[in-house]
């Protein structure tokens, strides 16, 4: 989440320093505009590079064109999100937020096949505020909200009568709910399921817009995409407690997965990278929920890992990867390795070659999580004990028997640098045995990116690193919702008809296991 720089004290600043800090906020006010104009150029570009293509498409199918034009799709949709993202943020994006809104044409109305329910809103006062008189029926406004509930749409009619009252004619009404989206039409049930379509289904915006046009529901991609950057900023704080409860783990899991995302300007593809941290001591009893926060960078420099992990202390259970050389290097955080790595590379050669040095290699690892499996839910106590009795000796003779091996194996085949790649991180691999905080492997991790995986098949990218950025916050908040047994949609929905009017310096209790007995019986199956 970006950080605002505090405003100085201007009663303390002399008359060239309030000049200078005008001229410098008039300088950032332009900078921003011209990013902004030079953003809705390219959508505007894009939108008529597509439209073109879809021409040429017609009548004749072309794989490599199709790919092309999906390419372009997703990139107008992360670029209309970061620009409802942003709207708000200054003067000068709201301001081109709304000559935008002048540009489009007029929304239409909501199809008139659709239920609706009307929610009557009437004002808290049964007399008049300023006489007492009694209050007559003077009109009413009318509002429509096009909602989502599983499975159909429908249409929620806000109606706010007004009243006069009859001694002193004073008109009372009640204020119109707040939504989540100001002056959006959409409601958190519909906002919720789009997110989840997009993050956990895994179905780009211009395909759920073909989907709801199948349902008599006509909403542009560039609409579902300011939704989408609307919600996203609604949920910023909420991302920022849940990175606060990961972080103040004792131990967490890490692992990072490649995305493709497009490079600015020529329409490649450049490869960023999606982080996991993942804090869940369910397996040793302990009752504090379990939670995920995924950050998004441009590369896989070490220096992210480190700024992920700032406020962290404890132990770190991940894989090899030097980057995280550099968060071990001050003792603050310990290293715990993956008995899960070591094992993937003897499966990948007996699948290969049915080596039988690989084939004993994963009986003897195999053992061990007979025993992981007979100590899980047991108190970290319990399990330390279990495994210094049962498991050391074994991990024991499997080092004797690594290192009796190499001897006999030719120093550049793979099953010497399986061999080796285990007895370099023979310790950290040894650590879960003299703590029963710990688990066996970073599974824990590598579940996590599980959606990352199936959505990067899907859809290929993200649009930009602003896409990324998004699609990390989500994909915690889902995560995260997952891993306490609620069903993500039910979760959001319920979220986003709460945050906009909640209190931020209570934003914690809109966490998942907050919200949990709250959720009804069929929203808390998990997804």
């Amino acid at each position: 989440m970006t950080q605002r720089a505090a405003l100085p004290d201007l009663d303390t600043l002399n008359h060239e320093a309030l000049k200078a800090l005008i001229v410098a906020q008039h300088e950032q006010l332009l900078s921003k505009d011209e990013q902004l104009s030079s953003r809705d150029e390219e959508i505007e570009r894009l939108k008529l590079l597509i439209a073109k293509l879809r021409r040429m498409q017609f009548g004749r199918k072309s794989e490599k064109l199709e790919r092309e034009i999906e390419q372009l799709e997703l990139k107008l949709d992360e670029l209309e999100a970061s620009r409802a993202q942003q709207v708000g943020a200054s003067p000068v994006s709201l301001a081109a937020s709304e000559v935008n809104r002048v540009r489009r044409r007029a929304r239409k109305p909501l199809p008139a096949h659709l239920a609706r329910e009307t929610h009557k809103i009437l004002p808290k006062q049964e007399s008049c505020p300023d006489c007492g008189g009694a209050l007559k029926s003077l009109g009413e406004d009318v509002s429509e909200i096009l909602e989502y509930v599983p499975e159909h749409f429908k249409v929620i009619r806000q109606v706010r009568p007004k009243l006069a009252c009859a001694c002193c004619d004073k008109i009372v009404q009640a204020e119109a709910p707040s939504r989540p989206i100001e002056r959006g039409m959409a409601g958190s049930g519909l906002l919720a399921h789009v997110l989840v379509s997009k993050y956990a289904d895994h179905l780009p915006l211009y395909r759920q817009a073909e989907i709801y046009a199948r349902e008599g529901v006509e909403l542009d991609r560039s609409t579902l995409a300011e939704w989408v950057g609307g919600c996203s900023r609604l949920l910023e704080p909420l991302v920022e407690a849940l990175r606060r409860h990961v972080m103040s783990a004792e131990k967490l899991h890490a692992d990072d997965t490649p995305v493709p995302v497009l490079a600015p300007g020529n329409g490649k593809t450049k490869t960023g990278r999606l982080w996991t941290y993942v804090r869940d001591d369910r397996p040793w009893g302990d009752p504090r929920p379990p939670a995920v926060w995924f950050a998004y960078t441009p590369d896989r420099k070490g220096e992210h890992p480190k700024t992920h992990l700032r406020e962290f202390t404890g132990t770190l259970q991940a894989d090899g990867y030097a980057g995280y050389d550099a968060v071990y290097e001050d003792g603050r955080v310990k290293e715990a390795a993956c008995m899960a790595h070591v094992r993937r590379s003897f499966y990948d050669l007996y699948e290969a070659h049915e080596s039988a040095v690989a084939k004993e290699a994963l009986e003897r690892i195999a053992a061990l999580y007979v025993i992981e499996g007979e100590i899980r839910g047991r108190s970290a106590e319990e399990r330390r004990e279990v495994r210094n009795a049962r498991s050391r000796p074994l991990l024991e003779s499997l080092k004797q028997w690594f290192e009796e091996t190499l001897g006999k194996l030719s120093t550049k085949s793979d099953t010497t640098k399986a061999i080796r790649y285990a007895l370099k991180r023979w310790d950290e691999l040894m650590r879960f045995c003299s703590d029963g905080h710990l688990e066996i492997d970073n599974n824990a991790a590598e579940r996590s990116l599980r959606a990352v995986v199936l959505g990067r098949k899907n859809y290929l990218f993200a649009g930009s690193d602003a896409g990324g950025e998004r699609a990390a916050a989500i994909y915690g908040l889902i995560g995260t919702a997952k891993l306490n047994g609620l069903n993500p949609e039910a979760y959001l929905r319920e979220v986003l008809s709460r945050i906009a009017d909640h209190p931020i310096n209570r934003i914690e209790e809109l966490l998942p296991w907050n919200l949990a007995a709250e959720l009804t019986g069929s929203s808390r199956r998990a997804a």
